[in-house]
């Protein structure tokens, strides 16, 4: 399903600094993620996603406070992903001024918490993000607790799933291309967005923006989400710009 096009700056946080991961791994430390919320301010982006991978396997609720404070200087529509595991903790985060939360993990047992975050908040206030990657058969496969843990269940299975609990959209992850600048797994965003009912957020590998909106012509996926090429200059990890271009 396509809805408006959207070029999304992903934003990770580990322990409340701003970093970049390759394949999930070797964070690069990036600075002070307000100041990254700020220029994204003043470029006028789509819409902005927060990803905490600190909480994946901590067992910890997200930093309200901390929440609170980007929120606060994000004028923006900013989603965010982390440490959400129960409707109480959704509601917290929403009361810190985030206008989408983003499941992973929870969803594996529980697309309950789904449904009670969409009845409770909207439809449009929760994303299923499904993170995956290939197995030596050329499988896509998917992960949870920041790519961590294989599960059992199939992608467009865990999509069926997401719709039917009521989530408003859907974010596909490709953990193989993470940081890499390789391009976008083109292929399988059509799949994806063919088989969707809701509208599909593609990440992982965009080189730059016009890639970005290039696979949005390419797949009809309804977003393109990507993080390096936003926070480095020329893709070079060992040089931080942080832009829109």
């Amino acid at each position: 399903m396509q809805q408006l096009n959207r070029v999304i700056p992903v934003l990770t946080v580990l322990d409340g600094k701003l970093v970049k991961t390759k394949r999930f791994k070797d964070p690069v430390y990036l600075g002070d993620p307000i100041n990254a919320i700020k220029i994204f301010n003043d470029k006028r982006v789509d819409e902005l996603i927060l990803l905490d991978i600190g909480l994946a396997n901590a067992n910890k609720e997200p930093n309200y406070q901390h929440l609170k404070e980007m929120a606060s200087e994000c004028f923006i529509p900013l989603a965010y992903g982390g440490g959400i595991t129960q409707l109480h903790i959704a509601e917290k985060v929403f009361k810190c001024g985030i206008e989408k939360v983003i499941i992973n993990s929870a969803c594996v047992n529980n697309f309950k918490l789904v449904s009670e975050i969409a009845r409770s908040f909207g439809n449009q206030s929760v994303i299923v993000c499904i993170d995956y990657k290939k197995n030596m058969l050329g499988t896509r496969v998917p992960y949870v607790n920041s790519g961590t843990n294989k599960i059992k269940q199939g992608i467009l299975p865990w999509i069926s799933a997401a719709e039917a609990a009521g989530a408003g959209e859907i974010m596909i992850q490709d953990i193989s291309r993470d940081g890499t600048f390789q391009g976008l797994d083109l292929d399988f965003i059509s799949a994806v967005s063919a088989k969707a009912s809701i509208p599909v957020i593609a990440c992982g590998g965009a080189i730059d923006k016009e890639a970005c909106i290039k696979a949005l012509q390419e797949t009809n996926a309804s977003a393109v989400a990507a993080g390096g090429c936003f926070v480095f200059k020329k893709n070079n990890r060992k040089s931080i710009l942080i832009n829109y271009q």
